[in-house]
């Protein structure tokens, strides 16, 4: 009896210990600091701090809709350019990890806005929610855009892992200023992503520490994994989406881009980069991934596009989808707003 009790208990420990390592890795995972992912992208030989120090950028924050300070850096390298790249970075980045991206769309003609996620890089927040609350930041970042730089600037949206998912997500709210989106490695469903990586990368069951996993993040987060689903949003948008993914990717598996790119009604397009691991591709073969990426902008973002008179005041409408409210729990941490 005694016996059974502590493998009882043993068992209730582990099981409690998965639970928690699971909800903090998917929502609270360090973030790296802007040092080391500029080491990583200069053993790449991709970019470099000292290439980014010298660019000319005015530094932006802009408040989210539930209170928190979100940071970034516009970078117009062509001014009186009204086409801008919005730039998403992935899990614990910053707009570091973006910079690799800067001279791909500057040689367009393009102007940049590198964001930092919430609770990456400078910007405020507690948790990650994979785009069901950082859609709303994207929304915050174009409209800043718009009353910046005026009604017919056009935009398009860039992001790589959870920035694809972010982007992806946003187009369930889009503002007629944005005029494509390149999704580099997104997942298509956050419930299956999370499936796939207990199951094939930590070899554990998903059944029953997934559902556990998913009512501790609904209980400390304020969402849940069924509410992040890109491919719904995907399924529904006209908006031009190029999907982009390398085949040895494990981590998103390649499948989701591919999935994506067949659910998503014209106009559309798919690249996949031979041999790529999980946000590698542009390092894998920088010359095709360029070459596709600036074809896909010049075939969808000619000239500047006016926007109608009748449609000149949406930049400052309510969002089209109503922006969730606060989760009810919250702290005060040095002077901000943060859901905990």
């Amino acid at each position: 009896m005694y016996i059974a009790i502590v493998l009882l208990f043993t068992v209730v420990v582990i099981a409690a210990a998965i639970t928690q390592i699971g909800y903090l890795q998917i929502t609270r995972m360090r973030v790296k600091n802007d040092l080391k992912l500029f080491t990583v992208l200069e053993k790449a030989g991709l970019y470099s701090r000292k290439q980014y120090e010298s660019l000319q950028k005015n530094e932006v924050v802009i408040t989210s809709f539930d209170g928190l300070k979100l940071c970034g850096a516009a970078i117009e390298n062509n001014p009186g350019s009204k086409h801008w790249m919005l730039l998403a970075h992935g899990y614990t980045g910053s707009r570091a990890v973006s910079t690799q991206f800067i001279d791909l769309f500057t040689e367009e003609g393009y102007n940049v806005l590198l964001i930092d996620q919430r609770r990456h890089g400078r910007s405020e927040g507690r948790y990650t929610t994979y785009g069901y609350y950082e859609k709303h930041d994207v929304q915050a970042w174009v409209r800043w855009l718009i009353r910046q730089y005026d009604q017919d600037v056009a935009i398009g949206l860039h992001g790589q892992s959870l920035g694809g998912g972010t982007v992806l997500e946003y187009l369930s709210i889009a503002e007629p200023q944005v005029k494509l989106v390149i999704a580099d490695c997104p997942y298509s469903d956050l419930t299956d992503l999370m499936r796939h990586q207990l199951t094939r990368i930590n070899k554990i069951p998903s059944v029953p520490f997934l559902s556990w996993v998913n009512a501790r993040i609904r209980r400390k987060a304020g969402f849940s994994l069924d509410q992040v689903s890109p491919i719904r949003a995907v399924r529904n948008s006209t908006l031009p989406v190029m999907f982009i993914h390398g085949t040895k990717d494990n981590y998103v598996p390649t499948r989701m881009s591919i999935d994506m790119f067949e659910a998503k009604p014209d106009p559309k397009k798919l690249l996949l980069i031979e041999g790529a691991i999980h946000a590698n591709a542009y390092h894998v073969d920088p010359k095709l991934y360029r070459e596709s990426v600036h074809s896909f902008l010049r075939e969808h973002i000619d000239q500047p596009v006016r926007v109608p008179q009748a449609e000149a005041e949406r930049a400052t409408q309510p969002e089209k989808e109503a922006a969730p409210a606060p989760h009810p729990f919250q702290l005060e941490l040095d002077g901000s707003l943060e859901t905990i």
